[in-house]
């Protein structure tokens, strides 16, 4: 190793062992808090930290490398401030210059007091600085960037924020209330897209200010060096971006990036940059390259690698995309394990799809490493109440109160668990307090409502959801209201009651009247077809999508080859067809289709589904004509690749595997024990037509005859006005109505096929003829 010693320049390690014994002070074989403060203040020699910021420093430092500090007393140790180092909080050739260190063979006073030195003191003289200088890592190379970053704060703060009076202070969060976007630019800093004040480009101010911007930009063009001018283009980035000046902070980092193309960071400042600007699919593209060039050198890039996956995460969420952003999410957690904000978002994305263990799991973590994490303790509780295990979601539902009082969340969560339970005074009340903070709130409005009727209160009811109706002027709530007039009216005159008699005395009173079976099931049907918003896509378009996607086959066991995809790669084909849902919307449509299609067709976990067999199986529920949905199902399974089988058949075989899927995810009788059991003794080689398939897909029994049943219940959902009222539930009719032929009654599909008749006429047999409202 070259040392000093010998003339030479001492090795990287050596220099660190020397800034390290140059500032234990009291020689314990640690750096506490104020000798740590002295070696931030040294090596920053132009800068003057705020006490605030230099808490904030040491805040970070010590969390960070906890590991490293084996009493708090003694703090940091050596191989801790080498670790700094190596995290790239720091530049170890510029510090050990910075502080003009001497070997310790001619240094007359090695180990000095910085109170006593005044070269190792701040600057008496107040500096200005951004606050973004007070991370650890904030990356600034060369001491000519430290006056590029004074002189264009100072331009900012005289040009800028003393001509605004409405201006948003740069260090200013605006919280309000709901949890976090979970967004951060790095290990010690977050992102909050509030409060970007409204620029007026016009303005002499701001005119002026462009002008100045200008002048420090090409002094930085004309440094002697290319990583010299890029540093200084970076500072410029990072301290427009701090005052959220996000388009001028875009072109500095889009100049960095042509002075080194290969640097991850100006690629990862340039999709914060882009994210702000409300451009999310440039974004997500500037994060993919910046993740291409650090996975490529990732010991380099190893502290800022966790961020990229994070924010990535964060863009395709923001997309829809849960599954997608649970994967970066869960990526980052594993390159960082303390980094408790990707915990925290990998567990609400994979409760946001049904996976409530793993999630439990992450958010559990995440709390550990961060008991004070309000947001992480609300989802801890969405997810334990999922669970049903509603005792400690109450628990983390209040720990999160406790430590946000006004956090919306957590009070309207808590509330739906205590509806959920039949505590609907206690529902009320956190419903309340919701309003209290959120007055427009319509959606707590109303479930104030449901609370308020649960617990008996029908005029404070109806009072809440009439603010609900004014609030949003949906009309479901209207008609929830005009329900609810009715069945005050209706009780008053003749009182309500109904009865569930035997299905046995349920009778058909002619042959196109559908069994109350058949009507239970097919609303089945018809639940899965809204909650995972398939109705809404036609099938032809799914079938012209399918077909235009190349997939290569795979093999599982003896089975012949299928196309199979990652349920990631699949979100992102559902996203396409799906474009016109909102996020959230879009959101539950893939939590629904994981819960009730996945989980059957991936019963392993693999991780992978057959997309021949998953379109087969959603072509029936999609929109379209039947015979269009019957097709589009047999050429779904055609698709499979398998080059022995003749043209427009397809393998008998493979036809009663997916009838036996269809009755397994569409009908609540069949179990998953219906998969392997056969129906007759098909041969292997079989083949079967399309006329075949007809036959088979019509079978009431062992098909899927009820879709001309759901056809008509789909039908209902057009029908806005009807005069028919159900005798049981009092609602308008649309669609099926079933009308008892001798008292002249009529039900609708529900209360028909649960049995429910009025309790007036209550006798030993019933006819019921169907018929269609219109």
């Amino acid at each position: 190793m070259a040392t000093a010693r010998g003339g030479g320049t001492p090795a990287r390690g050596e220099k660190v062992q020397r800034i390290f014994e140059r500032f234990d002070a009291n020689g314990d074989g640690g750096l506490d808090r104020s000798e740590m403060a002295a070696l931030v203040a040294a090596v920053n020699p132009s800068v003057h930290f705020t006490p605030a910021q230099i808490d904030a420093i040491l805040d970070e430092v010590f969390r960070s490398y906890a590991d490293f500090i084996l009493d708090p007393a003694v703090g940091l140790s050596l191989a801790g401030l080498l670790r700094t180092y190596d995290d790239g909080a720091g530049d170890v050739d510029r510090d050990f210059a910075a502080l003009s260190i001497l070997d310790p063979a001619t240094d007359p006073n090695p180990n000095p007091s910085p109170a006593a030195d005044p070269d190792l003191a701040p600057d008496p003289h107040p500096r200005l600085a951004p606050d973004w200088v007070s991370s650890p890592n904030h990356g600034i190379a060369h001491e000519s960037t430290w006056r590029v970053v004074e002189d264009l704060e100072f331009a900012i703060r005289s040009r800028i924020r003393a001509s605004r009076s409405n201006i948003v202070a740069k260090d200013s969060i605006l919280f309000d209330g709901f949890s976090d976007n979970g967004w951060s630019t790095d290990l010690s800093r977050e992102l909050d897209r509030n409060g970007a004040f409204v620029r007026d480009d016009n303005s002499m101010e701001f005119r002026a200010f462009l002008k100045q911007l200008k002048e420090i930009r090409d002094r930085v063009d004309r440094t002697p060096t290319t990583e010299e001018a890029f540093d200084g283009h970076m500072a410029i980035g990072r301290t427009l971006y701090d005052w959220k000046l996000f388009p001028e902070a875009l072109e500095s980092f889009q100049r960095a990036v042509e002075l080194r193309p290969s640097d991850v960071r100006p690629h990862f400042r340039i999709g914060n940059t882009l994210w702000s600007l409300g451009r999310p699919s440039e974004a997500k593209e500037s994060y993919l390259i910046a993740l291409e060039s650090a996975e490529a050198d990732s010991l380099r890039w190893s502290s800022l690698l966790p961020q990229i996956h994070v924010n990535l995460g964060i863009v395709m969420e923001g997309e829809g995309l849960l599954i997608n952003a649970s994967e970066h999410y869960r990526e980052a957690a594993i390159l960082c394990p303390t980094h408790y904000r990707a915990l925290k978002l990998l567990g609400s994305a994979l409760f946001g799809v049904g996976q409530y263990a793993p999630a439990e799991k992450a958010l559990e973590e995440a709390v550990l490493l961060k008991p004070d994490y309000a947001d992480a303790h609300c989802d801890l509780g969405s997810v334990l109440h999922a669970m049903g295990d509603d005792e400690r979601a109450v628990l983390a539902f209040q720990k999160a109160i406790d430590l946000k009082p006004n956090h919306l969340d957590a009070l309207y969560n808590l509330g739906g668990l205590f509806k959920d339970v039949g505590r609907y005074h206690r529902a009320a009340e956190m419903y309340g307090r919701v309003l209290a903070v959120r007055p427009d709130h319509w959606r707590a409005q109303l479930n104030r409502a449901v609370s308020m009727l649960g617990a008996g209160e029908a005029q404070e009811a109806k009072k809440a959801l009439t603010e609900a109706f004014k609030m949003t002027k949906r009309v479901e709530l209207y008609d929830a209201i005009v329900h609810l007039k009715h069945l005050q009216r209706k009780s008053q005159v003749d009182g309500l009651g109904w009865v569930v008699v035997d299905a046995a005395k349920f009778k058909l009173a002619n042959e196109k009247t559908t069994d109350r079976k058949y009507v239970a099931d097919a609303l089945w049907i018809r639940v899965i077809q809204k909650t995972t918003k398939l109705g809404r896509c036609d099938v032809a378009l799914w079938k012209k999508e399918m077909e235009g996607t190349e997939i290569p086959g795979s093999y599982a066991g003896n089975r012949v080859p299928q196309r199979s995809i990652q349920k990631a790669a699949l979100e992102v084909f559902l996203r396409k067809l799906l474009s016109n849902l909102k996020v959230e919307s879009f959101q539950g449509s893939v939590k629904a289709i994981d819960e009730k299609i996945w989980a059957v067709l991936d019963v392993a976990g693999s991780g992978r589904v057959d997309l021949g067999m998953f379109f087969a199986i959603i072509a029936p529920i999609c929109a379209g004509p039947p015979e269009k949905r019957k097709r589009a199902a047999f050429d779904a399974l055609m698709w499979c690749p398998n080059e022995n089988e003749a043209q427009g058949q397809i393998a008998k075989v493979d036809a009663s595997v997916y009838f036996r899927y269809l009755r397994v995810i569409y009908f609540g009788s069949q179990g998953f024990t219906d998969l392997i059991e056969v129906r007759g003794e098909e041969e292997e080689n079989a083949k079967i037509s399309f006329r075949e398939f007809l036959a088979m897909f019509d079978d009431m029994d062992h098909g899927f005859g009820i879709l001309n049943t759901l056809v008509k219940l789909e039908a209902g959902d057009r029908v806005h006005q009807s005069r028919y009222s159900c005798a049981v539930c009092q609602y308008r009719i649309s669609g099926l109505m079933f009308k008892e032929t001798t008292s002249r009654f009529c039900l609708c599909s529900s209360c028909y096929s649960e049995c429910k008749v009025p309790s007036a006429y209550e006798k030993e047999e019933y006819k019921f003829k169907e018929c269609q409202t219109e």
